[in-house]
């Protein structure tokens, strides 16, 4: 199987981590899902996304002291493998894992996913437990030296036949259960919140365990790795191995993230291709946080919500939406459920910033089948400012001033003078379509 044919254009989801934190529980998962199916699946949205520690026993009752409770109870099957939590997610018990639960997201047309930790639970290993597959035992497939600084569940893996059989096991149960994409957490940069770490990509052999093990379950599952920042210097094993992951740390609604996240597209802009997607991370949209005990409505303001979504659509990412969707309101489902700004997403749409200071950006793109040119002005000042772009940088020889359609409210105007200008309010921007005669 080719992996990169898993996700011919940039994966559209819902993943549960913005909102319920570890505590999501299947009759959330299934009315969101509900949702997607009802609002969003027409215009490319399918993934349903299990966020971590679906495994763990009271997962978010003791929030105020731990995000992840050390030493918990785990759910286990007899092979080391982690399975739902059955007080949780109740259609798993008898362990039947998520396979009652995929089903009904398949049911409604869409895919189904899971958030994955790197590695063997450290339970397994202290007791010695079985790998399907193999001779060995946890303990001796387990590095207990190779710990998550962040989350106490796991310990990576050596890069041995019992690691990879335990890996192979993994994929040949979710493969069973009816997984489509699997999100594997402290994986895509190991050095994240441990300064003392020197080689950030020291699980990379991990990656091509997981990839090959992808490749032996049969079932085509899209694989992301988590967190970032991913490195730019890795990015070939990323491609080679991955179809997604992360070009930054867990990403939150608050500008400074955003306004940065132009010097980090512009890094990776040249190496989205069809299957392998840097990723943006989620879009923390609507109601988000509950699960953290702050709820709320995201604290980007509509301009700024406005330029995220055009940089993410625009540069090629990954779209994972973080909101609790039964609580959406009809202005965020208009942002996405914009046709014109989605069909930026597919890779035959090359993605280019031409400009980038602490004031402003500007973007453009054409789309090689259609042959359709875009641009995109951002103003990342704290006041309204006019943001500007000639003709001639979009790449195309232009002898006359160019007709341009907005994207976001399909309004017709003409550059001038063979320039591209807009006043735009603080942190807004705005896409053009360029016609070209």
């Amino acid at each position: 199987m080719n992996k990169n044919s898993f996700a011919k254009v940039p994966p559209m989801g819902w993943n549960s981590y913005d909102y319920y934190d570890t505590a999501v529980n299947e009759e959330q998962v299934k009315k969101n899902a509900d949702y997607m199916a009802a609002h969003l699946k027409e215009y490319g949205w399918e993934y349903i996304v299990v966020d971590i520690q679906w495994y763990a026993h009271k997962a978010g009752s003791k929030r105020d002291q731990f995000q992840y409770i050390p030493f918990s109870g785990l759910e286990m099957d007899e092979y080391s493998r982690l399975l739902p939590d059955p007080e949780r997610f109740p259609s798993s018990a008898g362990q039947k894992g998520f396979a009652p639960l995929a089903a009904y997201v398949h049911s409604l047309g869409l895919k189904f996913g899971i958030h994955i930790m790197r590695g063997i639970p450290r339970i397994a290993a202290q007791d010695h437990m079985k790998i399907k597959g193999s001779e060995v035992t946890a303990d001796m497939a387990a590095n207990p030296y190779s710990i998550c600084p962040w989350n106490p569940d796991m310990y990576g893996l050596n890069n041995s036949p019992a690691g990879q059989a335990y890996y192979d096991s993994l994929l040949e149960l979710y493969a069973s259960w009816g997984v489509d994409f699997i999100k594997c957490d402290d994986i895509c940069n190991t050095c994240n919140q441990s300064p003392h770490r020197e080689n950030q990509y020291n699980a990379a052999h991990e990656v091509e365990m997981l990839a090959n093990a992808i490749k032996r379950c049969g079932r085509p599952i899209v694989f992301s790795l988590s967190p970032g920042p991913a490195l730019i210097d890795r990015a070939w094993h990323y491609e080679k191995y991955a179809n997604m992951w992360r070009i930054t740390d867990d990403f939150w609604d608050d500008w400074k993230y955003l306004k940065d996240m132009f010097r980090r597209c512009e890094l990776w802009q040249t190496q989205v291709s069809e299957g392998c997607y840097p990723d943006c991370d989620m879009l923390p949209l609507g109601w988000i946080g509950k699960g953290f005990g702050r709820e709320r409505m995201t604290g980007f303001t509509r301009e700024e919500q406005r330029t995220m979504m055009t940089l993410w659509c625009l540069f090629g990412s990954p779209l994972m939406l973080g909101a609790e969707m039964t609580k959406m309101d009809d202005w965020t489902l208009s942002l996405l459920t914009n046709q014109k700004v989605l069909a930026l997403l597919p890779p035959s749409c090359r993605p280019r910033q031409i400009c980038l200071d602490e004031d402003k950006a500007v973007w453009t793109a054409c789309d090689e089948k259609e042959g359709t040119l875009y641009t995109a002005l951002f103003n990342l000042s704290d006041e309204t400012a006019s943001v500007s772009v000639g003709l001639d940088d979009l790449g195309k020889g232009f002898e006359e001033d160019a007709a341009l359609t907005d994207l976001w409210d399909g309004a017709i105007s003409r550059s001038e003078d063979l320039e591209i200008r807009a006043i735009l309010p603080a942190h807004g921007c705005v896409l053009y379509q360029v016609h070209i005669k």
